[in-house]
């Protein structure tokens, strides 16, 4: 280990760069949301909690912004194939 170190050349921020369509945030959620999402991905073998969280936003919002009629014609297709099984 050095004595001294020089961090004139040194930058702020996260090391890896954000990915375009992607924004780094800082959130607050309960641990029991975080420990569900970190234990999926332990029982699915690897992954990134983070990555199903958005997953799980984005079908939320999916599903609020589909109209109802297409709901209602989504479910009954859902029902009417689980009664064929």
């Amino acid at each position: 280990m050095e004595t001294e170190y020089n961090f004139s050349q040194g930058k702020r921020g996260a090391i890896e760069p954000t990915p375009p369509g992607k924004t780094r945030i800082t959130i607050r959620l309960d641990d029991e949301i975080l420990t569900w999402f970190r234990e999926q991905v332990h029982r699915a073998g690897g992954g990134n909690y983070q990555t199903l969280i958005n997953d799980a936003l984005l079908e939320y919002i999916q599903q609020r912004r589909e109209p109802l009629e297409a709901t209602l014609r989504r479910v009954l297709r859902e029902e009417l194939g689980q009664m064929g099984k």
